[in-house]
């Protein structure tokens, strides 16, 4: 009887510590994608900014004007904070399963949320070199 109660209670402790590690797991895609809709934010404002300053310097000296932006930034930035949202949900869903696969004891790795990071981080930072090139 004791050996039972001992499996129990080892049970019970191994299974809190999985889900602990489960929700460092959510927590750090969480930061993640804070992260990315941070920088999202800052790049839409830097266009903003930059629109502010042509237009100062253009009154300044009328010859030498910026040409105006083409608003490039400010789309990167709205993509940029879509993803992070984004990654948050799918984050929240894949923390909800992986916690009713640990209860059930059926835990399966999905990688469909890694393999969404990585793609979107290799796209966002193509188009950040391209854009760069071609802003120079």
């Amino acid at each position: 009887m004791d050996e039972i109660i001992n499996e129990k209670s080892t049970s019970k402790i191994l299974n809190r510590r999985v889900h602990m590690a489960n929700e460092r797991t959510f927590l750090a895609w969480i930061r993640t994608s804070i992260g990315i809709m941070a920088f999202g934010f800052v790049v839409e404002k830097f266009a903003l900014f930059i629109k502010q300053m042509s237009l100062i310097l253009g009154k300044a000296n009328i010859g030498n004007a910026l040409p105006p932006s083409r608003g490039d930034s400010a789309i990167v930035g709205i993509f940029l904070v879509g993803l992070g949202t984004l990654m948050g949900l799918l984050a929240f869903i894949r923390y909800k399963k992986i916690e009713r696969q640990i209860e059930e004891d059926t835990y399966k790795p999905s990688f469909v949320l890694d393999i969404l990071l990585t793609i979107s981080v290799l796209a966002v930072g193509i188009f950040l070199v391209i854009y760069l090139i071609h802003s120079t």
